[in-house]
């Protein structure tokens, strides 16, 4: 099973690694003959599998539900498993959260935040949890940016972003996962940090690329973020979906998705 350890070493190897989102057991079946190397139980699920607008119904009992039965569809993939709204606003709060998703299979939380977050990340490392820091654009305070609108534009964003990773990092972060930011800006922190860094929406030049599921098998309805590939069209045959997401963690190691067509590209 790959570990955080793969995940670091990838980095310093210069090897690309794909991650995808998944809710049940048998699509994290589907990813392990994939071969896909990490998966995020992400509260993404709120609008995948639950049909919210948001992500901000979900709650922790949600997540502990979905990331058991991933679990058991799992011996491949490096699992990552969110807090959702509101479930780490206290250290306490991650502490009792966080426990819950790691004994019933994560390998890791996730948490969307800045240099705020230093005390959580700090006191859930030091317990023994593993924490990746989501940045840029995060759901969970959409309310606040207005809607989901790329972020850190400018130079000064950018170095504010540049600092809250700072932070992170030296509290202990594990990850960091940055959201529809320019791709010159995500390739400063992929250089700048040793912590792996995943992107979704932030060019090629970070270690690890996420999608949700349903957006790369073209299950996504309505307005599609200029981010997301839909690989299911490109795969035709018996095991379709199997193969699109075969396709997928190809192109992540290629480096051939994200393309300029599905990157930001910002002066700073």
């Amino acid at each position: 099973m790959i570990s955080l350890t793969d995940l670091r070493r990838f980095k310093a190897e210069g090897r690309k690694f794909s991650c995808l989102t998944c809710y049940d057991a048998s699509f994290a079946k589907a990813l392990e003959v994939a071969e896909v190397d990490s998966i995020l139980i992400g509260d993404s699920l709120g609008m995948t599998i639950q049909g919210h607008d948001s992500t901000l119904p979900v709650n922790i009992d949600d997540m502990v539900y979905h990331t058991q039965i991933v679990a058991r569809g799992n011996s491949h993939a490096f699992i990552m498993a969110d807090l959702p709204f509101m479930s780490y606003a206290t250290v306490d709060d991650a502490l009792i959260n966080s426990r819950k998703v790691m004994q019933v299979g994560a390998h890791a939380v996730k948490i969307e935040g800045g240099a705020w977050l230093a005390d959580t990340v700090r006191s859930l490392t030091r317990n023994g949890v593993p924490v990746c820091v989501h940045l840029g654009l995060t759901p969970q305070s959409v309310h606040v940016f207005g809607g989901y609108k790329l972020q850190a534009k400018t130079r000064s964003a950018a170095d504010q972003l540049l600092e809250d990773c700072q932070a992170v990092v030296d509290a202990g972060a594990a990850l960091l996962l940055l959201e529809c930011v320019p791709a010159t800006l995500a390739k400063e922190v992929a250089d700048k940090f040793s912590v792996p860094v995943i992107g979704i929406g932030a060019g090629v030049d970070t270690d690890g690329q996420v999608l949700v599921i349903q957006d790369m098998l073209g299950l996504t309805f309505g307005r599609v973020a200029r981010f997301v590939r839909n690989f299911m069209r490109e795969q035709s045959g018996e095991n379709a979906i199997v193969d699109a997401i075969k396709a997928y963690h190809q192109a992540v190691l290629d480096q051939t998705f994200p393309a300029k067509e599905h990157t930001f590209q910002v002066e700073l």
